[in-house]
């Protein structure tokens, strides 16, 4: 049985959605172990006013995965909506 063929709008959605996919799963990977400054704990009073480094991952880290990320999704956007080569019919 041949694999599924995607029509040119089942193809950009499913980019799309990869795309938002993607965001969400590079939020979640950057954001372990940081501490977040939201919440009770976020007054003033409760907060020190300079705060050089929150915890987590490091800067450069996070711009590696968000750049792995990117170019995955790239390369993943290539493969489907590059354009078929036109040949005999498979309609047999």
């Amino acid at each position: 049985m041949p694999p599924p063929r995607f029509n040119g709008a089942q193809r950009v959605v499913i980019v799309i959605a990869a795309g938002a996919a993607l965001l969400f799963f590079g939020d979640w990977v950057t954001a372990l172990g940081s501490r977040s400054l939201t919440g009770w704990t976020g007054y003033a009073p409760l907060q020190s006013t300079y705060v050089p480094y929150l915890g987590g991952l490091h800067p450069w880290v996070r711009l590696v995965i968000w750049l792995a990320l990117i170019a995955l999704w790239a390369a993943m956007s290539i493969a489907l909506l590059r354009s078929r080569p036109s040949g005999p019919s498979e309609t047999s």
